[in-house]
Formats: C-alpha cells, sequence, structure tokens
C-alpha cells in the first residue's frame, strides 16, 4: 500500500519522532546530541519554525514544531541528512542512520499542544533514564530543563509554553511542573502517537462511546484532533493538491511563472532571473521563489540550483514574495476577462 502524502500548511503544528534504523542509537555521546542540539538550533532560527518541546533520547528523539517559512519536510530533510553525514564520518560508517520515514502527526493546537509538551518532556522518565521529576528538571537533553529556567536556549518558545499556565512566569513554572507530574499517573498515551481514530479521540472509551452510539467518525493515522479539525485538514491538503495539478494541466512549469512574474512586475524576464540586488529585481526573484515554491511545488533545492542561490536564500525570498504577492493582490493564474 503506498504511503500517504505529508500534510503541512503555514502555521501547523507537527509533532516529530525520529528513531534510529533497527531500533540503533542514532546518539552514542553527548557529543553527537549537542551536535543535532546545534543543527536544529540553526534551522528553526533561519526558517522561523516555532520549537515548543524537545528530546533526545539513545535512539529516537521527538520534537514539537510550528510550520514557519518553509515546509516542516524540508526543515527535517535538511536537519536528518545534515546530521546522519556527520555521524557516518565521525564513527566511519555507512548506510542508513533513520529508519525510512520519520513520523509526522499534524495536531490541533488547543486541545492537545500542552498535552504533547508534557508527553515529550517526560520521555526521559518512562524510559528510566532519569528516577523522577527532580532528576528531569536537570536533564540537559530534554526542553523541559530549558522551560524549568535551568538551562538557556534561545530557540525554543518557552515564553508561549509558559503563558498556557499564567501570565506570571514564576507560577506559571511552578503550574507547568506540577502539570507534568501529574503526568507520569497517565501511563504512555498511545492515542498522542498511535494511528487513525484512537489519536483523533483520545483513546479507546472516547472512541468506543462513539461507536456504540453508531456515529461515524472522520479519523487519519497522519493527523490529532477531533473529527472536524481532521475533516478541514483533509480538505485542505486535496485543494492544494488540486491546485498544483491545476497550474501543471494548464501548462505552468518554471519558465512560464517567470514569464508570469515578469508580466505582473512589467519587468524582462532576465531581470526576474537576475542575481542583482536591486529593489525590482529582489522583488521579481522573490515573488518568483514562492510561486514557485508554494505554488508548484518546486523544492526549496530545485530552486537554488535554478537560480544559482543557497538555500536559505530561496527560503527567505519565498517568505518576502508571499507578502509581496498579499500585499499587491497578484495571482499566478490571471482572472478570465
Amino acid at each position: 500500500m503506498p504511503r500517504k502524502a505529508r500534510i503541512d500548511a503555514p502555521g501547523a503544528l507537527h509533532h516529530i519522532i525520529v528513531r534510529g534504523i533497527e531500533r540503533k542509537k542514532i546518539f552514542r555521546s553527548d557529543s553527537d546530541r549537542k551536535n543535532l542540539f546545534g543543527r536544529l538550533g540553526d534551522l528553526v532560527v533561519e526558517t522561523q519554525t516555532d520549537c515548543f518541546a524537545w528530546v533526545f533520547m539513545d535512539n529516537h528523539a521527538h520534537l514539537l514544531l510550528r510550520t514557519g517559512l518553509v515546509p516542516i519536510t524540508r526543515v527535517m530533510a535538511r536537519l536528518l541528512t545534515g546530521y546522519a553525514v556527520s555521524f557516518n564520518r565521525k564513527y566511519r560508517r555507512h548506510g542508513q542512520l533513520f529508519q525510512n520515514r520519520y513520523k509526522s502527526i499534524l495536531c490541533q493546537e488547543d486541545p492537545y499542544l500542552r498535552e504533547l509538551v508534557r508527553y515529550i518532556h517526560l520521555n526521559p522518565v518512562r524510559a528510566g533514564l532519569v528516577d523522577g521529576m527532580k532528576s528531569l528538571d536537570k536533564y540537559l537533553w530534554s526542553g523541559h530543563t530549558v522551560v524549568m529556567g535551568k538551562r538557556a536556549n534561545d530557540w525554543q518558545d518557552v515564553d508561549y509554553v509558559l503563558n498556557l499556565f499564567c501570565e506570571t512566569r514564576k507560577e506559571a513554572r511552578k503550574r507547568y511542573r506540577s502539570y507534568v507530574e501529574k503526568g507520569l499517573l497517565s501511563g504512555r498515551r498511545p492515542e498522542l502517537t498511535g494511528g487513525g481514530l484512537l489519536r483523533s479521540f483520545g483513546g479507546w472509551s472516547a472512541l468506543s462511546d462513539f461507536r456504540k452510539a453508531g456515529i461515524r467518525l472522520k479519523g487519519d493515522e497522519r493527523i490529532l484532533g477531533d473529527s472536524g479539525f481532521v475533516d478541514s485538514v483533509l480538505r485542505a491538503s486535496e485543494e492544494q493538491f488540486e491546485r498544483k495539478y491545476l497550474l501543471k494541466a494548464q501548462g505552468y512549469d518554471f519558465e512560464k511563472v517567470v514569464n508570469r512574474v515578469a508580466e505582473v512586475l512589467s519587468m524582462k524576464v532576465d531581470m526576474v532571473l537576475s542575481l542583482g540586488k536591486s529593489p525590482k529585481t529582489v522583488k521579481g526573484r522573490s515573488l518568483l521563489c514562492y510561486w514557485a515554491n508554494r505554488e508548484l511545488g518546486m523544492t526549496t533545492i530545485q530552486l537554488a540550483k535554478r537560480l544559482n542561490l543557497c538555500q536559505s536564500a530561496v527560503s527567505r525570498s519565498s517568505a518576502r514574495g508571499e507578502k509581496i504577492a498579499k500585499d499587491n493582490k497578484l495571482k499566478l493564474i490571471p482572472k478570465k476577462a
């Protein structure tokens, strides 16, 4: 059965689980953890991706991220590829480091963000790496330590998490820690990482009640949320797919997008593709990156090669292009007269 495509959208919340191949270690030392920690920090800052929780175990890692300037798939591709290359070089090994595909669950924020922060940060206790809350407060390789103020980390969004508990930081930390500690009584919570309907309805008991009542439910193993949220995400994903298909059916490729940019901005095609830094060239290049990336579906790597730019420059240009398109009400497909 073919794998389902990733689902993403600007501002979407993702619980990401990365596991070592055959359950083997992805970290052999703290220097390995420092390596991934640094790479993750650089990437979330560059792409303006929000990070609310994280933990590095021995053979797996959890992240709680909100999509920023670029899709989560591209953030993760850069993060895992870069780390795997450096890990293999360091230990003189070959082949895959991670399981074929990391798990990415798009989550409904309001009911689940606090639960997911707690679930992720309690992993070291559940795995027996630490023996309780006092030890967890000092565990360096979890975002919990940062939330508690025991370790500085300028790329983790601590304020957003603490504001879910109280506006006063001291009281917020107290309430957050109490909330995390209560999670020790909840067990492993398979609905937060499991599949389909179980995940969407908060466990077997809730799901059983719906089934007994004869209520039909909408579920998807890629999504954590209620039936309405699952349905809205799937509809948006389908619309996005249909739009990309429509563009290709109408003959839109990279060259046609370049011509469309030149048309709406009243500039020459070679100026759109230029590496110049004049305001008009930057504007054209930005709109091109946005439409080619977000609308046509070209990756930032593909665009970087076509435009002779680095990948991060394409990401920044795409973000600028989105604002230009919205502010000036510019559309890739012209309206019919």
